[in-house]
């Protein structure tokens, strides 16, 4: 099975997650973080560093959970961060 190259947005979509986990995080260590949500460190590693731009579903909600995040609130501010790219128009 072959997987469909990422586009741009949704590059950028998990950059804005990382950011705003990062941010979440604040002063908290990764290793605490990370634990606290059944993960590895150097998986939110990369999800902060935008390197798993589409990371799984359950390790985002764990993640949130454990920062105190809902994923209502995650969702809007990464809406918010990414201005969708505008439609192609077809000719």
């Amino acid at each position: 099975m072959v997987r469909e190259p990422l586009t741009e947005e949704q590059i950028e979509r998990g950059r804005a997650l990382g950011t705003l986990l990062r941010q979440a995080r604040a002063d908290r260590t990764m290793v605490d973080v990370a634990r606290a949500s059944g993960i590895s460190v150097e998986t939110l590693r990369k999800i902060e560093g935008g390197r798993i731009p589409t990371p799984a579903f359950f390790t985002v909600a764990a993640v949130a959970a454990t920062l105190g995040l809902s994923m209502d609130a995650l969702l809007a501010r990464i809406d918010t961060a990414v201005a969708p790219s505008s439609p192609a128009v077809a000719v």
